[in-house]
This record gives structure tokens, C-alpha cells and sequence, in this order.
């Protein structure tokens, strides 16, 4: 899957979260589940796919990844809860 792409990882239901953005979300998602990458997700534990949106363009998905940075943490979790309410790992659907 090579498009851009944000995504959001959790620790656990309703644990840490993280927001990033990918042009390669099958490969991205591996590293943090792999721990290969030095950095947040590796030290908390965030591995966990819970959310992603797909985007026509890279500027376009950065932008959404800046506003969604930008948001309080409940209405993170409303919009994971509303695509997945059983907080299930969305990487598997993808590989």
C-alpha cells in the first residue's frame, strides 16, 4: 500500500496514542510493530494500528496529521471509536 496515508497507533485501548503520517503504511506499521525504529512508539509499547485515513496527496496528509496533533486527546478517541469500537489491530486487514 503506497499512498499517503496518517494513521494513529495505541499502546492498548485508550492507552498511549501516537499520530504519524506514511507513504507506505503496510511497511511503516511493521517498523513500529517491529521496533526497529529508535523513538516514542518503541519506548512506550505503540503498536497497535487502531485508526488510518488514506489521502490524495502528501501535503495533503501532513496536514491532516498537523490538525489531528493538534486535537485533545478525547476526540482522538471518539474518532477511533467510531471506525473501530473494539480497538482491533487494522494491520492485519492490510497485510
Amino acid at each position: 500500500m503506497k499512498n499517503p496515508c496518517v494513521y494513529i497507533l495505541a499502546s492498548q485501548r485508550n492507552g498511549t496514542l501516537y499520530v504519524g503520517v506514511t507513504a507506505n503504511l503496510v511497511q511503516r506499521v511493521w517498523q513500529h510493530k517491529e521496533g526497529v525504529v529508535e523513538g516514542f512508539t518503541k519506548r512506550y509499547g505503540v503498536k497497535t494500528l487502531v485508526w488510518y485515513e488514506m489521502h490524495a496527496s502528501m501535503p495533503e496528509a501532513i496536514a491532516r496529521e498537523k490538525a489531528l496533533k493538534e486535537w485533545r486527546r478525547a476526540w482522538k478517541l471518539e474518532l477511533i471509536e467510531a471506525g473501530n469500537p473494539g480497538w482491533h489491530d487494522l494491520y492485519e486487514t492490510l497485510v
